[in-house]
C-alpha cells in the first residue's frame, strides 16, 4: 500500500504550484524589464555623446587645415539604432549650415535629438559649453532669449 501512494504522490504539478511559478517569472520580468530600457537609453545617449565629440574632433581637425569650419561635410548624422539625430550648424543667429555659403565658418554648435521623450537631447559648442536637457526646446541653442549663451538654458545642464 505504501508503493500505490508514492507513485499517486508524484504524477504531475498541480495547478497551485503552477501559478506560483507564473506569478514568481512576473514579478522578476517586471523588474528586469524596466531596468533594460534604463540601461538601454543609457547606452543609446552614451553613443550619442561619443558621437558629438567625435564631430566635434573633426570639425576642429577640418578649421586646422582650412582656417575655417565653413564646408564641413557631415551635416547631419543619425546614429544606428536611430535614436537621435545629430544636427551641426554655424552657431549664429542664423544657424546656417557649415555647408552653406552663406556660413560664418567661424563657430559650430553641435545638436543630438532625440525620438525617446525619457532620454536627454544634447548641444555642444565650440567655445566648450555641453548641455544636456530631457526636452528639447531647452537645447535648441535661442540662449534662453538672452543674448549670451555661455551658460545652459533652463532645464538643461552641463554634461563631460
Amino acid at each position: 500500500m505504501n508503493k500505490y501512494y508514492i507513485l499517486r504522490f508524484n504524477q504531475g504539478v498541480t495547478l497551485i504550484e503552477l501559478m506560483v511559478v507564473i506569478v514568481i517569472v512576473a514579478i522578476l520580468a517586471s523588474i528586469a524589464i524596466p531596468s533594460y530600457q534604463s540601461y538601454s537609453r543609457r547606452a543609446t545617449a552614451s553613443a550619442a555623446k561619443g558621437e558629438i565629440l567625435k564631430l566635434a574632433e573633426q570639425l576642429e581637425r577640418h578649421k586646422s587645415k582650412n582656417f575655417t569650419y565653413r564646408g564641413f561635410t557631415t551635416t547631419s548624422v543619425t546614429l544606428p539604432r536611430g535614436g537621435y539625430t545629430i544636427e551641426i550648424s554655424d552657431d549664429t543667429t542664423t544657424g546656417n549650415l557649415l555647408t552653406n555659403t552663406a556660413a560664418n565658418g567661424q563657430t559650430w554648435v553641435i545638436k543630438a535629438t532625440t525620438t525617446d521623450s525619457r532620454n536627454f537631447n544634447f548641444i555642444a559648442k565650440n567655445s566648450g559649453l555641453r548641455c544636456q536637457s530631457l526636452t528639447a526646446a531647452a537645447v535648441d541653442n535661442d540662449c534662453g532669449g538672452t543674448g549670451t549663451c555661455n551658460v545652459c538654458e533652463t532645464n538643461s545642464e552641463n554634461w563631460q
